[in-house]
Order: structure tokens, then sequence, then C-alpha cells
């Protein structure tokens, strides 16, 4: 489907053959046989591994893809006539030219086939049936027509290898976001591609990337809480598709979030969307200020949390002055440290520049404590002075950390003297 892509521009999927309970073999198959003879779709089926004997045995090519060119259901017999790409080595199991046993007149007319004439000359073309298909075949590559999608946009980005961890256990506050705004009911697919320019890279393809799909249309912090609404999986093609359905009772927000396993360098992606029905998708950029604290938990200010009454008031304690302003000042605090240590950051107003102002808070937390990072999100704050305060959850646990403040206003940071 990579190949079928890149002459056609056809939208890619990747439809795995699993023998578990879930997958719906069925299905699959119906899918294949309808949309293959309407036209909506060009289709490929691969083998994986396969031994020496059941190669020989069978007449299948192992990691080989095979062109689908007609898919027929024949008293209920479920048939697939494929093409060895090499014009020649085909298929020896049920329903090849060799099978002296399934062949009945009325099958033979009924898909206008002649096992001995075909005998006679191996032009790589066969037929097989399904159920051999889901026990050597691994995987069925599509390629749909775009034009059965009214709505397309696409975004092209760059994203640095520097931006965020290696991998994505704890955080993916820095990874490429989306907001994804459905209008109406209808099937929204996304196709992620990541730019492939030199053939080494083809060939030797370590880049895992996935996307994944969240329910609300806001920045996501943590890649498990809340937990994606699609989960991707992580595969080194360069293409990668999610599809969304959109019912009457569906959310109609989404947040898009590109992900890599262990990301080791810069890569250039598009994001595509095709729908059939009206959508707005735009990058979710973080707040445009920027501030990062380095701090340290030691000795008498490793205090741990508010569980321990008498060591947490050591801790480091930093201000953040607000500026007054009309327009109310969002600021995002993230608190980095330690992956052995479970650590938090709570926030609390010192003073604020208009007395008449009721606080917007009396505490605000990051909630349960979490290994090496935690979010604190402030939203609408007046303009004052606001203390933060990082803590481990034990005392005693030393070592250093890093508070990043991103805000929509200019805002100044700094360490409260004790």
């Amino acid at each position: 489907n990579i190949d079928l892509h890149a002459l056609t521009g056809w939208i890619p999927e990747r439809c795995a053959i699993r023998s578990e309970a879930d997958f719906n073999a069925d299905g699959l198959y119906e899918i294949v046989r309808a949309r293959l003879e309407a036209g909506h779709v060009l289709a490929s089926v691969a083998t994986g591994d396969l031994s020496d004997d059941d190669a020989e045995r069978t007449g299948l090519v192992a990691s080989h893809a095979y062109a689908v060119l007609d898919v027929r259901l024949v008293n209920g017999v479920k048939l697939l006539k494929l093409k060895n790409p090499w014009s020649h080595l085909r298929w020896r199991g049920n329903y090849s030219e060799l099978d002296t046993v399934h062949w009945s007149p009325n099958l033979c007319s009924a898909l206008d086939y002649d096992p001995d004439s075909a005998a006679q000359y191996d032009n790589g073309v066969f037929w097989i049936d399904y159920a051999s298909i889901l026990k050597f075949f691994d995987v069925f590559y599509l390629n749909w027509n775009p034009e059965l999608f009214k709505f397309t946009y696409c975004i092209h980005q760059k994203w640095e290898a520097g931006n965020g961890p290696i991998k994505d256990a704890y955080t993916i506050s820095e990874n490429p976001q989306y907001s994804l705004k459905v209008n109406g009911t209808g099937a929204v697919w996304l196709l992620l591609t990541r730019h492939i320019t030199k053939i080494e890279d083809f060939r030797n393809n370590q880049e895992y990337i996935t996307l994944l799909v969240y329910k609300n249309g806001k920045r996501v912090y943590y890649p498990h809480d809340p937990p994606p609404y699609i989960d991707g999986i992580r595969i080194n093609s360069p293409h990668y598709l999610v599809k969304i359905i959109v019912g009457e009772n569906s959310s109609d927000k989404y947040t898009l979030v590109v992900s890599q396993y262990e990301k080791t360098r810069t890569i250039y992606y598009t994001l595509r969307a095709y729908a059939t029905c009206p959508f707005a998708l735009a990058k979710l950029d973080p707040y445009p200020y920027t501030k990062t604290i380095r701090g340290e938990w030691s000795g008498r200010t490793a205090g741990g949390c508010e569980n321990h009454r008498q060591t947490y008031q050591n801790n480091p304690k930093y201000i953040i002055t607000v500026p007054e302003s009309r327009n109310p000042c969002h600021v995002t605090i993230e608190l980095k440290g330690p992956k052995e240590y479970q650590i938090g950051v709570d926030a609390r107003v010192e003073s604020l520049d208009d007395p008449n102002i009721t606080a917007p808070f009396l505490r605000e937390s990051s909630g349960a404590y979490r290994s090496g990072f935690v979010v604190l999100e402030l939203n609408n704050l007046p303009g004052g002075r606001y203390l933060l305060t990082p803590s481990t959850f034990y005392p005693g646990q030393e070592g250093p950390f890093f508070l990043e403040l991103r805000s929509t206003c200019s805002i100044t940071a700094e360490r409260k003297n004790e």
C-alpha cells in the first residue's frame, strides 16, 4: 500500500489477519469483496514468515504481497483471485489449478475458469479460498479512493528531535498535538505520513510512529490519563491510518497526538484528514511565553508532601507574578523530576492587585503524585502573586527538578526567600 499510495494517492490502510477472538474475519472479507466490486479500493494481501517446507508445499513466497484481482462468494464459498507480481509461481492448495477435489462444473462456470487450461501456463494468477488466506497470509493492504470523502485538509510539520523525552511513558505534553472539531455525523479518517527522502531510510526504517486520539480537543499531558479514545500502534511504516466514526451521541471534539517509539531524530510529516462531513483541524500551539526554573530538593528542602506537615513547609517555593490586564492570564506549570520519585506541585494565592476581586482559588494542586512528571493548569488568573511549591511524596528524596511555566501573558518568577 506504500507503493500504491505513491502511484495513485489513494489512502493506505493495513488490516492485520489475526487469530484473536475479536478479529472479525467475515467482516473484513465482506468489506474487501463489496468495496473492490464497487471500485472503491485497491487491495493486496501479503504472507509473513513461512518455513521452507510450507513454502515448497503451498507454492507461496514468504513475506510477499499478492495483488487481489477479484473476490467472489459462490454457493457459500469465499474465494479470492490473486496474482503473484512475479507473473509466475502459484498457490498449490485448495482451489488452485492442481486441485482435483473442489472444482465443480458449476463453480468453473460461475468464475469462468478452466483449471486444465490454467495449468498449461504459469502466469502467477490463481484462485484461493479465504480459509487458506487466513491460515497462510498475514495482512491485507488496502488503498481507498479519496473521492469517497467530500472534505479534506492537510498539515505539513516538523517534529524536532529535542522536543520532549525519547519515550512517551510519562508525558506527551511536548508531542505535536492538534484539535479536531467535527460538524455533524459521519466518518473522519486521519492519515499520518512520515516523509522519507532517502532509500536507506526506507530500507531500514527505524522510526515507529503512530497517532493517538483523545476526546475533548484540548492539550493532553499524560499518555494514559485520560486514556486515549483510540490508542495507536507504533509501526515502522511511513503511513498510519486512524478512523473515527462520529454518531449522533459521539463527541465532536478530539485531540490528535503524534507519537513515536524512542524518538531519536527530527522527523518531517504530513497529517491529512478525509471526512464525509465538515470539520476543522488546527495545531494546538503551546502558550507563547515560557520560563524554565531549575531547582533542587536537598537536605532540609526535601520536605515531602503535605502529609508531612512539619517538613512540607521547607520545600522550595517560588512566586510567580501575573500583571494586571483586561484579559485574564492562563498559566500551565509542568514539574519534571527524577522518575523514581512520585512528585507534585501546588499553587496558592499570595496576593491580588485588585482587592475587590475574589481569589480564583484558595489552593490548586497537580493532583495525585506521579512518577517524574506532573502538570498544573491555572486558568483565568487576575493580576497578582501566586506561590508555587514543588515536592516529592516522601521527605528526604533529594534530586534536581525543573519547573516549566507556559503562559498567555508575560509573567515573572523568582525563588521565595525564607
